[in-house]
């Protein structure tokens, strides 16, 4: 057992601490202390639920509002090179992408989900937190529960520090439903990894925690209740914890441990389903943020995916997260694994791994939908569709912002409040804006868009000149 304490004292280029660690076990024990000075990193610090609002997120440190948009690279730790690693986050930031879905342990065959993956040639889908006597066994790697594999969690750590420069958070998934073989349930040896993610990771501000993907096929909801509540017990930094179970009826929502939801709903369309999961979470008396995190992934095409093409179709994916933005909620997506990871090309991974190339579409379109809800105060803004015509959908801040979402552009009938306001044209395919000009409410009908796929309007309040 190790008890630490520590006392500040303040100086003028930081906070110096001393501080006091004792180890105990059985009758050995031994003492250690040592100094150091905290100082201020200018970073935003952990995410959390914004108590005014609390279907949105905000940065702690800052106070600054969170619009989470989201990927998924489950086996982004299976390369090799951390350059690769470190180049997919950086690519990632580019396209204004801020949190990656990520396995801490995890193992898979090859050609996950029909997706041409192979291992070899730098990159292995399998991940050994524990040490193995086969680490490169699928089935039986043999691990000791008991011992920690140190390098794993060191290139962890490092690819957390690299993601933390660029505001990017790391939804650290425990563990997944292919993974054939997984520590006992509710075990010493379950708890302790719990407690080592914990105490390694913990203190990162740029981490949430995810009980498993998939968790409901090898774990019950009775586990998920008593993990998650376990999980937050040793956490001293309280981070936003969720689970991903396969049927989101699993959700644990009432639960203090359960920050946010981690849905899969791929069936679309996804507006009208997601306004049904706020009005669900509201009547627990415990609003949190509602985030469907696997809707589908670009050109992923399984034979159980209940989506027809072109339901998975970069394009398709960009107007569903359009749909579950104009409700008030969030996503996480996935790029096209087709350029294949020792499969020729071999140029890609995407949601498989993380790796990107220049034919991959979809986090650029998706970036523009992060341009458009970050130019005002998205997370005051609550649906009401009841403001526009059929068809189109609208968040609002009454008599302050509208904004206005039609699947096949056209023109909108709008009811606003009585000010002064303007207005623009937004293309969710390009990012482009086009000026309507000023206008008065508080019944509006908009000029017709220049086609019909689909556009977005935005109408902020302003003083009459």
């Amino acid at each position: 057992m190790v008890w630490v304490s520590w006392g500040p004292c303040t100086r003028d280029l930081g906070t110096y601490f001393s501080y006091w660690v004792t180890y105990r076990q059985g009758g050995f024990e031994e003492r250690r202390s040592g100094k150091f000075t905290a100082v201020d990193a200018h970073r935003r610090g952990i995410v959390r639920v914004d108590p005014p609002y609390p279907f949105h997120f905000l940065w702690q440190g800052t106070g600054e509002h969170y619009y989470l948009n989201g990927t998924t690279a489950f086996m982004l730790m299976g390369w090799e090179d951390e350059g690769i690693i470190r180049a997919c986050l950086d690519r990632f930031q580019r396209f204004k992408i801020n949190r990656v879905r990520l396995l801490l342990a995890g193992r898979c065959g090859e050609g996950l989900a029909s997706e041409p993956i192979k291992n070899g040639n730098g990159f292995q889908s399998l991940l050994n937190p524990w040490a193995a006597q086969r680490p490169q066994d699928l089935a039986a790697p043999g691990f000791d529960y008991s011992r920690f594999n140190p390098a794993h969690w060191q290139r962890f750590e490092r690819m957390l520090r690299h993601a933390r420069e660029r505001d990017i958070i790391i939804s650290v998934i425990m563990d997944w439903n292919d993974s054939r073989v997984h520590p006992a349930p509710l075990s010493e040896d379950e708890r302790r990894y719990y407690r080592y993610a914990a105490a390694r990771l913990g203190a990162f501000s740029n981490v949430t925690w995810d009980l498993g993907d998939d968790l409901d096929s090898f774990r019950d909801e009775a586990w998920t209740h008593a993990m998650g509540t376990y999980l937050m017990s040793l956490d001293a930094y309280r981070q936003l914890a969720t689970s991903h179970p396969v049927h989101n009826e699993h959700q644990d929502r009432a639960s203090e441990w359960f920050g946010m939801t981690s849905f899969q709903q791929w069936p679309r369309p996804l507006h009208g389903w997601m306004l049904d999961q706020r009005r669900l979470q509201a009547r627990t008396g415990r609003i949190i943020p509602q985030v469907n995190e696997e809707y589908g992934y670009e050109d992923h095409y399984p034979a159980w995916n209940p989506v027809p093409a072109p339901g998975c179709s970069a394009d398709a994916d960009r107007r569903a997260a359009w749909e579950m933005a104009m409700a008030g909620t969030y996503q996480t997506t996935g790029e096209t694994a087709k350029g294949g990871t020792g499969v020729p090309p071999d140029t890609g991974g995407g949601w498989v791994n993380g790796r990107g190339d220049c034919s991959m579409t979809l986090l650029e379109l998706q970036s523009h939908m992060v341009d458009f809800f970050t130019t005002f105060a998205w997370w005051k803004a609550e649906p009401h569709d009841e403001l526009v015509n059929h068809g189109a959908f609208c968040l609002a801040e009454p008599g302050r912002a509208y904004a206005v979402y039609l699947p096949h552009g056209g023109t909108v009938k709008a009811k606003l409040g009585a000010e002064h306001y303007q207005a623009l044209w937004f293309q969710p395919r390009t990012g482009q804006k086009i000026e309507i000009g000023d206008l008065d409410g508080s019944d509006w009908s908009s000029p017709p868009s220049r086609d019909i796929d689909d556009w977005a309007i935005l109408l902020t309040s302003s003083p009459r000149q």
